[in-house]
This record gives structure tokens, sequence and C-alpha cells, in this order.
């Protein structure tokens, strides 16, 4: 099978991190959480969405549940920043910092390291799906194998996550 470069580069990373996990094709493009969860047959909460942020320039990747969206409210202070420093990044800034394209960005494989928070909720999954680089692939994983892949920081990225879920 041929994979694209993006991919071959999460598959390289997956694999310098010890991961043995497979790079599964979808049917069809996954650019959406919902569609994502819809051809894998699992809950949308279970699709690890990897938005990039720009932050004074810099980029932070947020690894959030597809159940919900990411407050940047909620990540200023855990930044130590104001909230108008954090702005959604353009395509072509993700492009730059991801070496992949808003919709199917991975949470690995990118040009250089990227800072990145993973939202507390996957931990409520036994297995999540993450992007691979491209629209239609994706890797299973897990919340904690998240954090060692991305050397993330476990957060609180969405006032819609219930109490329980904000306790770390």
């Amino acid at each position: 099978m041929f994979l694209h470069e993006r991919v071959r580069r999460v598959r390289a990373a997956l694999d310098e991190h010890g991961a043995a996990t497979e790079i599964v094709e979808l049917p069809s493009p996954a650019p959406t959480a919902a569609a994502a969860a819809e051809q894998l047959g699992c809950p949308v909460g279970a699709i690890a969405n990897s938005l990039v942020f720009a932050v004074d320039g810099a980029p932070l990747l947020v690894l959030t549940s597809g159940a919900h969206r990411v407050d940047t409210r909620l990540l200023a202070p855990f930044l130590g920043v104001s909230r108008n420093r954090i702005r959604r990044a353009a395509p072509e800034f993700v492009l730059a910092a991801t070496g992949q394209e808003v919709g199917g960005v991975a949470p690995v494989g990118h040009p250089l390291p990227i800072r990145a928070l993973v939202d507390v909720t996957l931990s409520d999954y036994e297995h999540v799906w993450a992007g691979a680089g491209m629209h239609h692939s994706v890797f299973r994983t897990s919340f904690t194998e998240l954090l060692t892949l991305t050397g993330g920081e476990p957060a609180v990225v969405s006032s819609e996550q219930t109490p329980s879920k904000q306790v770390l």
C-alpha cells in the first residue's frame, strides 16, 4: 500500500516511540470528528481532534475530544497568557507548523516539536483515534500514549466537561 509522505512521517514518529499501532485508511475522508467516528463505529468523544492554535506566534497543539470545543478562556490561565494572545491558527500556519493540512493533522510527525495539551476527557476511553497526517488516515491510541507521544500535558480544555472529568 502506498503511504503519502505525511503518513510516512507519522508512522516514523510512532515507530520512534515504540507505538505498536497500525495506521488505518478510512473508506472516505474524515475531516471532522463526527465523520471519523461514524466510519470507525466509535463514540465521537473517542476521536482526538488535533487543533493548532497560535500563542504569541508559537504553535500550540491541543488534542481534544471530538465531543466538545476548546475554550480559550480555560487555556489562557493554564498557559499563563491572556486570552487574546491565543488564536485559532490559519490553515497556512497549521501546514507550516505541522507539515499537515487542517482536517488531517496528527499529534506527531511534525517538522519540529510542538507544545501539546491533551484533553483529560480522552482518559474516559480505553482507546481513542487520532489523525495520521491525511484526511482519511487515523491510528488507535490511548490518553496515556498520547501524553507520551507528544510530550503533552493533561489539561481541561472545554467548559463543556463535567466537574468529575476536570479532576486530574
